[in-house]
């Protein structure tokens, strides 16, 4: 069926529509739906918060009758499976929808191409457009289906000077209050944040979501410690009923670990230099988006293994000189494998962000 504007424009909303639940529907993606009747939007859906309901099933309850003769603009291929749910194709079907015009193929192996052939069988339309759109609407969904890991996005605040802190200094604050803000919302629409043991055992941070609303969003908590050197009173632990915590190390029988683990800790044994493969073990634990806010040595090993995929920068206008911890990376080395995707200014800071060539 011809593709119109009038289709690029309810799909945009959609689009729109989705990230509102980021953050809250792991392990299925955000994804929207809106259910159209002769130009007028009927039904809204958005994946709810653990991924049930799925989108369609909701904008199909709130259209109701309405559905019938309808178009639905899907950003992900309509499931065909049954798991806790019943498949959204099916729910599509007997609805009495008429369209269907989606962004992303799924590949899922259990969706794959299936929910498009159910549609098709039962004669409803399918029409699939603002592909690239969609894939970087889902890009941390695609990046765990596809290539087995979590999605990484890396987080830096550096000075004038491209310093990351002071030494011999701690945590030092270097950028303004709004990009705080800005990178606890980070926090708070991925799954987990990873830090290496130095930052705990110099900063004690908690490492979780301080913004009014969205306190119980924070994510699970990741401490690279190949020798467990995580104190059992540090705020990490102290709140391990709150987040999750996983601790990455060389063993995970020594009594230090059997300590961490009877505080509601989890202990992952893997050689935390490997980057590759923790992030395929942190994908089969569900993991799907992954900020890393660690230290020098830390954001260093994650560029170096080459599977970051975005890049956050928060620059402020501040100067630290020659006792400044130096970034692990300059920005002329960005931008051989990154581009830049978008710049905003947070009061006297600007953020960057780079998002892989490839």
């Amino acid at each position: 069926m011809p593709i119109s504007s009038f289709d690029e424009r309810f799909m945009l909303a959609a689009l729109r529509l989705s990230r509102w639940g980021i953050g809250l529907t792991s392990t299925n993606p955000s994804v929207a739906c809106l259910i159209v009747n002769n130009g007028i939007i009927v039904g809204r859906g958005v994946t709810a918060c653990g991924g049930r309901p799925h989108a369609e099933t909701k904008a199909i309850e709130e259209a109701g009758d309405r559905s019938m003769g309808a178009t639905a603009y899907v950003t992900l291929e309509p499931c065909a499976h049954y798991g806790k749910s019943p498949p959204c194709a099916k729910s599509i079907i007997k609805s009495g929808i008429i369209r269907v015009v989606f962004c992303v193929s799924d590949p899922d192996i259990r969706v794959s191409g299936r929910g498009l052939s159910l549609l098709l069988q039962h004669g409803i339309i399918v029409d699939k457009i603002l592909e690239k759109e969609g894939e970087k609407s889902l890009v941390t969904y695609l990046t765990r289906q596809v290539k087995k890991r979590s999605h990484v996005t890396l987080k830096l605040a550096l000075s004038q000077d491209n310093m990351m802190g002071v030494i011999g200094q701690g945590n030092v604050a270097i950028t303004g209050s709004v990009s705080i803000a800005q990178s606890h919302l980070l926090r708070a629409q991925s799954d987990a944040i990873l830090v290496g043991i130095g930052t705990v055992l110099s900063d004690n941070p908690e490492l979780t979501c301080r913004l009014n609303g969205l306190n119980d969003r924070s994510p699970t908590r990741i401490i690279l410690d190949p020798h467990l050197k995580l104190s059992m009173d540090s705020k990490i632990v102290c709140t391990s009923y709150f987040a999750p915590v996983i601790v990455v190390a060389d063993t995970d029988t020594s009594p230090a670990a059997n300590s961490l683990k009877k505080r509601n800790v989890t202990i992952i044994r893997c050689n935390c230099y490997d980057i590759e493969q923790l992030l395929s073990i942190l994908a089969v634990l569900n993991i799907t988006s992954l900020l890393v806010e660690g230290g020098m040595a830390v954001a260093y090993s994650f560029i170096k293994s080459k599977l970051v995929d975005s890049i956050i920068i928060y620059q402020s206008n501040i100067i630290i000189g020659n006792k400044g911890l130096p970034s692990p990376i300059e920005f002329s080395e960005i931008e051989d494998s990154y581009f830049c995707n978008r710049l905003n200014y947070f009061g006297n800071d600007v953020c960057f962000e780079y998002l892989r060539k490839d």
